[in-house]
């Protein structure tokens, strides 16, 4: 599942971690709802700064919480051949992005109960916090035993058998294990994660019914509908994949691209065929072989005043720095690499010489006329 929109954090065991605008909204409600409600019932007689200094560390260590969680399914997955591209803190929670899906059921099994393990771990520290402190610090008892609370709580909730959550996956994977089918494993594990978002809704419903908790059931509602959005999307994502599994490179490349020799300077490049035209992106080769590429990003990088002096060999991304694939190569490898190097296009190279282009368009076209087909 992919989450848009944020701003990068940074890298952390060469993953990125990134903050989604959403996040605020959660950040606030948890600190105001600590520090204005929950710790002056439980703890009265603190001070407001006391209040509102441990309400803004726990939501802090909350997230740290759901950040470490996260990273446990990064480690795991990337330790068992699953490459992690980031992990996106947002409004409920935080969301790993792989590169690509888990290719063995013991795999997926791992990284799926990776989080709720790290989550019951940390809970277990928390909770060995408050044994220690609560007769001492009571500022800090009083942190810890919420944080032990909701450690356990995340691991719990994410156990619930819901696919995409994280015990919808390990559902997934004991089915996959067993049948030893991917796709109607995905399938059943799907169909159960709706159900349980739909039991969510209706819990919803009958909150606001009949315990007039018009707050709480709303709020309910909305992870219910989240969730069956996200099982509903990861489902059509699986059915994507599978309906792509065992074509090769030479089925889905396209010939149609633009080849310039590596010597025609960017003026002759921009006027000849990014505006008469509107090509993007090229492929640099000669008669001795494939050279390079190059896409306007490259192009713009160079001040025009200079386009009519440089020559496309000055600013081409080398062919030994490119990611190609092979005619006879599986196109869910093709999109696992372009997933995780993050490019949209990929050229097709047999014995040196480029004889057709990969790209997202490609997979799409491809997907869809399969889709028309019935295939």
């Amino acid at each position: 599942m992919k989450i848009g929109g944020g701003f990068n954090l940074g890298k952390l065991f060469g993953i990125q971690f990134r903050l989604h605008y959403t996040w605020f909204i959660i950040f606030i409600l948890i600190t105001v709802s600590l520090s204005w409600w929950v710790f002056p019932v439980f703890y009265p007689g603190w001070s407001q700064l006391l209040y509102w200094t441990i309400g803004l560390a726990s939501s802090l260590l909350v997230f740290a919480s759901v950040l470490a969680h996260e990273l446990a399914h990064s480690l795991v997955g990337r330790a068992n051949g699953i490459p992690i591209k980031s992990i996106t803190l947002f409004l409920f929670g935080g969301v790993a992005q792989m590169a690509r899906e888990a290719t063995k059921a013991g795999a997926e099994f791992k990284m799926a109960a990776a989080g709720p393990a790290c989550s019951l771990v940390i809970g277990g520290v928390f909770a060995v916090v408050w044994v220690l402190t609560r007769d001492i610090i009571e500022p800090v008892a009083a942190m810890a035993f919420y944080l032990a609370q909701i450690n356990v709580i995340l691991a719990i909730f994410n156990l619930i058998p819901g696919f995409p959550l994280d015990g919808g996956r390990v559902f997934r994977s004991l089915l996959w294990r067993f049948s030893g089918n991917y796709q109607r494993s995905t399938r059943i594990a799907t169909r159960t994660g709706q159900g349980v978002a739909f039991a969510f809704m209706l819990g919803g419903i009958l909150m606001m019914a009949f315990l007039e908790d018009w707050i709480g059931g709303i709020w309910i509602i909305f992870i219910g509908w989240f969730l069956y959005n996200a099982a509903s999307a990861s489902y059509r994502q699986a059915q994507w994949q599978e309906a792509l599994r065992g074509i090769t490179a030479s089925q889905v490349m396209t010939s149609h691209y633009a080849t310039v020799p590596p010597d025609i300077t960017l003026k002759q490049l921009v006027e000849g065929y990014v505006l008469l035209r509107g090509q993007r992106f090229f492929l640099v080769a000669d008669e001795s072989g494939f050279k390079g590429i190059l896409t306007l990003r490259n192009i713009k990088s160079i001040p025009q005043s200079s386009w009519n002096t440089t020559p496309v060999e000055n600013i081409m991304v080398p062919a030994g720095q490119i990611k190609t694939a092979r005619p006879e190569q599986d196109v869910m490898n093709i999109m696992a690499e372009m997933s995780e190097s993050a490019i949209n296009q990929m050229p097709v190279v047999d014995e040196g010489r480029v004889i057709g282009l990969i790209t997202r368009d490609n997979l799409s076209r491809a997907l869809r006329t399969r889709n028309d087909l019935g295939i």
